[in-house]
């Protein structure tokens, strides 16, 4: 029998448990903790299934692309709270967020659960009283078309993934992927390093005047300014967006160039006494401004890096706690568009703060760029009909939540003021000669110089908010607040100070996260909500890495590119990565069906060829050339397996010579590396192969070298004296006889030698890796040797009687007695501790009160699912989060000081979210025991297709009709997290 409670199901256990205290008693309010429910791993479908048309991708391509899905190990525990919950239920509600993710969480909730009873789909755009109470009371039912956009979404990723990402393992080099949008956004990464490397810098010069509105020394401070040479004899001055990336000027540009010896000559010129400076026009024209749209998740990602220095994915974790908490509005959102209800409280409380006169008379309207705002339908703003200021909530709000909302607040409240309002003064002045003065002919010249100053008398929005614009090469400046002083035509002015100035021409910028955002937006590529997680992507896969920044593409992404460019050209096409986005959008709309769209894609049209045609043609793909850059004629980049190196021909070796490899600097960008700064490299004084001196206990060579895998110390034989073609003797293979090059001679005697028999194999000589603070140049006899004779006996425990020894590992440097160990702070430490020091360290806990002491950071709060303390500490592999149950590695593309609370908290939940790895081998076992069941469950397999495919409309609609009896995946458990094929956007 049904209960007599709503049930209530969210995503996110923050959200569940604010919206609890706004519905009251008779509701229950639980969360799926995001997705329930995903494709299978083919490695982890049932055996039966493995050689079917589910074997490739756990997706039939050949009946209507039916996924195969299964409810993970860790939501088993999740989906029987929410069964058991649903039974004392009279009503199901399914409160999911209202995008295509959100969409495709509840259809997979509603096939799980089975629900006997009315389902109805609340959504809603912010945590606040009345919108949840408005939300409960405006129901609908569950959009089938979005969920089959997130669908088809999915499904491509795998099949994109799975196809391509084994070519890269096989031709690049493992762990590698490629996806739709990531992809993509590697190659424009890449594509501006090219730029970078063809970038040829051009020089000019420019003369800037400090010139005061009167004649003589009397004028004060207030009556000069700064103009700059605009022509010269009526020709105008080059500047630098007057030159191409070849250094030359572009065609149709005419404009003189002035070298150094021409400005310097000119500037002494224009500062003889003789010199007239006048004003020869005078012009005023009125300068207005508008304030910007309100935030979407694109602009607010773009701005928050801009003045924040967040990262992408940083923004988004802080947008989400403050959207849980109900302080702002969805954070994923194409459309800038604000609510009637926002708009009010925007402009009553920009009238309160700033004055009636800063708010227009009507309205401010925004209209999104995106053809179809396909996630939340507003802007982010503070949430609620009356927006809370940042100084009333400085109490509750801190750090980068408060830094954050404060952000989103000022740019709301500004984007419904007035435009700020000024006028903008440009003058055209002239120097010249007054007469016939015997001057160089420089002093003959005609110089113009132009000047302009911006008075705002009006600030409107400015009063509250200015957006931050990304430094763009040659992009034209926005007008500065400055005054000229009151200047009239035929005016004479002072020439104060000409000073001739060099520019270098500069390239394109390389991308920062902003401006890689606001890129991809352009281009419509991707989704807003998916640029954090594209980025962490790239960067955690080492296609890019950060400098300072700076989005520095490493020499694998060049391989990895210019194999997608090769043979999946239309992969990586910007446009055709644009349209699918388009495809996916209309999909969402209704307006195009998800099979007729994904056999298209994988199976080719009459327009184009599909993902499979290309993968059946690549043909032979020749792994050294992708992976080879010619540098000079005798010098080319290699990427192999532990990294880029340089390769040397010389041109004087034998052909079958080996090349010379020369180790590349790992902080050296792509862009610099050029021919000279190779041969630098090539011809730099080599460091490998120093003799550091003999060791004194059996008389061998301790070498220097410069390896692979860095600088180390090994202990080599020394050269033989002397060899058979010396001693002029010879062996007989066959008897092992020596006989003397002198054989005529009658004392010749053949005789027996031990070295004719099979010698045993020498032993591999030692070796040490040098410490991070040690010189392969300066390194000595000693210090060699003490690293050879590793692990050092730090001496002996007094009562144990074991001996304790300092030694390095894998790990790092660590003291060892038994089978106990400690870890050392540094490498030097191997060679300093004594055994006082060394009995201390072993006498503390090894875990406990001494590990937890050296806790990186921690936080006040406790962990909200766990109820405890969080810390970040260093780790094996890295920082990581913890909370004493749960460790959750932090990015590689996070700093520690960018994981604040909130983020420590998603960290911990997404991994409790993949659960705990298991092992093969039993997995493997119980599969095989439990035989006869998988064969009852295959039985159902057609009822899953039924209930994914076209038929799933009209289950959404039917809610006492379920999929997931059907579903034998369901009932299956996820393999352990390894490296995989998918493709995430």
């Amino acid at each position: 029998m049904p209960g007599t409670k709503k049930l209530v199901i969210v995503e996110s256990p923050t959200k569940m448990k604010s919206i609890a205290g706004y519905l009251g008693d008779g509701y229950e309010v639980l969360s799926s903790v995001g997705h329930i429910r995903d494709l299978i791993e083919p490695k982890n479908l049932p055996p039966e299934l493995k050689k079917g048309p589910l074997g490739k991708f756990s997706v039939d391509v050949e009946n209507g692309f039916e996924p195969y899905y299964v409810v993970s190990d860790s939501k088993k525990k999740t989906v029987a709270e929410l069964k058991r919950a649903l039974k004392n239920a009279d009503e199901l509600l399914l409160a999911t967020d209202e995008d295509r993710e959100g969409e495709a969480i509840a259809w997979h909730l509603l096939q799980v659960l089975a629900p006997k009873v009315p389902v109805r789909r609340m959504v809603f755009h912010e945590i606040t009283k009345d919108a949840i109470l408005q939300a409960k009371d405006h129901t609908r039912d569950l959009d089938t078309s979005l969920v089959d956009a997130q669908e088809t979404r999915r499904i491509l990723d795998r099949l994109y993934g799975y196809e391509v990402s084994p070519v890269l393992w096989r031709k690049v080099g493992p762990g590698l992927s490629a996806g739709r949008v990531q992809s993509a956004a590697t190659r424009l990464v890449v594509d501006r390093e090219r730029e970078r490397l063809a970038f040829v810098s051009a020089s000019y010069w420019d003369l800037t005047a400090l010139l005061a509105a009167s004649v003589g020394d009397s004028a004060g401070a207030d009556d000069t300014f700064d103009a700059r040479l605009v022509r010269l004899n009526g020709e105008r001055i080059a500047t630098g967006s007057d030159f191409d990336d070849l250094g030359q000027l572009k065609p149709k540009v005419s404009a003189a160039t002035l070298d150094e010896a021409s400005a310097l000559a000119l500037a002494d010129a224009l500062k003889a006494p003789e010199v007239a400076v006048t004003v020869t026009k005078v012009s005023s024209k009125p300068y207005r401004r508008s304030p910007a749209a309100p935030f979407t998740t694109s602009t607010l990602q773009q701005e928050a890096a801009r003045k924040l220095r967040f990262t992408a994915r940083q923004t988004m974790s802080v947008a989400q706690s403050l959207y849980e908490n109900g302080y702002i509005t969805y954070m994923r959102t194409d459309s800038p568009s604000l609510s009637q209800q926002a708009i009010t409280a925007a402009r009553t409380q920009a009238a309160a703060l700033y004055g009636p006169e800063t708010v227009p008379d009507k309205p401010r309207l925004y209209k999104g760029k995106s053809k179809n705002a396909q996630e939340a339908h507003e802007a982010i703003r503070p949430s609620g009909d009356t927006f809370r200021t940042p100084a009333s909530l400085s109490s509750s709000l801190r750090g980068n939540d408060f830094k954050l909302y404060d952000l989103i607040w000022k740019r709301t409240v500004a984007s419904q003021m007035a435009d700020a309002t000024g006028s903008t003064a440009s003058v055209t002045i002239e120097a010249g000669p007054t007469g016939d003065a015997a001057h160089p002919k420089a002093s003959g010249a005609l110089a113009e110089f132009a000047a302009s100053g911006t008075v705002i008398t009006f600030r409107g929005f400015m009063l509250a908010y200015e957006e931050s614009r990304d430094e763009e090469r040659n992009a034209p400046q926005d007008a500065k607040e400055s005054k000229l002083p009151p200047l009239t035509e035929g005016q004479k002015l002072g020439m104060r100070e000409v000073e001739a100035k060099g520019h270098e021409t500069t390239p394109a910028a390389r991308y920062t996260e902003a401006s890689l955002v606001k890129k991809l937006e352009e281009l419509g590529i991707g989704r807003p909500s998916t640029y954090a997680s594209i980025i962490s992507t790239i960067t955690d896969r080492g296609y890019v890495r950060l400098r300072g920044q700076a989005l520095v593409p490493n020499w694998i992404a060049f391989s990895v590119v210019r194999l997608l460019e090769d043979y999946f050209g239309d992969l990586v096409q910007y446009d055709f990565t644009a349209e699918m986005e388009n495809d996916l959008d209309r999909i969402a709309d209704g307006e195009a069906e998800r099979v007729d769209w994904l056999n298209s894609f994988y199976f080719g049209s009459a327009k184009h060829r599909g993902l499979r045609q290309v993968i059946d043609n690549l043909g032979e793909i020749d792994a050294r050339a992708v992976n080879s850059v010619r540098i000079d004629d005798d010098i080319t980049l290699r990427i192999g397996k532990y990294g880029p190196y340089l390769e040397v021909v010389d041109p004087q070796a034998a052909a079958d010579a080996t090349p010379r490899r020369v180790n590349i600097p790992e902080d050296l960008a792509p862009d610099e590396l050029t021919p000279a700064k190779a041969r630098e490299l090539v011809d730099a004084p080599v460091l490998t192969d120093r003799v550091v001196g003999v060791n004194p206990e059996n008389g061998k060579n301790i070498v220097a070298k410069d390896g692979r895998f860095g600088p180390y110390v090994t202990e080599l034989d020394p050269e033989p004296e002397a060899t058979e073609a010396e001693t002029g003797e010879t062996v007989n293979p066959a008897t092992g006889e020596v006989t003397s090059a002198d054989a005529d001679s009658a004392d010749a005697k053949p005789k027996k030698k031990a070295a004719a028999k099979k010698a045993p194999a020498a032993p591999k000589p030692r070796t040490a890796s040098l410490f991070k603070s040690m010189d392969l140049a300066t390194i000595d006899l000693d210090t060699a040797l003490a690293l050879l004779n590793l692990p050092r006996v730090v001496g002996l425990d007094p009562e144990s009687g074991e001996e304790i020894t300092a030694q390095g590992g894998r790990f790092g440097p660590y003291l060892k007695k038994g089978t106990d160990t400690r870890s050392l702070t540094s490498e030097d430490q191997i060679f300093e501790i004594d055994l006082p020091g060394a009995l201390e360290l072993f006498a503390q806990p090894k875990y406990g009160a001494r590990r937890a002491s050296s806790a990186l950071k921690e936080f006040e709060k406790p962990d909200p699912d766990s109820g405890k303390a969080i810390k970040i500490k260093d780790g094996r592999f890295g920082a990581y989060v913890t909370d004493g149950v749960t460790n959750a590695t932090i990015p590689k593309a996070e700093s520690i000081e960018d994981v604040d609370y909130e983020r420590a908290v998603q960290l911990l939940a997404d991994k409790r979210a993949k659960g705990p790895a298991t092992k093969k081998a039993p997995a493997k076992k119980a599969a095989a025991k439990k035989a006869p069941a998988k064969k009852t469950a295959t039985k159902k397999a057609p009822a899953k297709k039924t209930a994914t495919g076209t038929a799933k409309k009209a289950t959404a609609k039917k809610t006492n009709a379920s999929a997931a009896d059907a579903k034998p995946a369901a009932k299956k458990t996820t393999a352990p997290a390894t490296k995989k094929a998918t493709a995430t956007e």
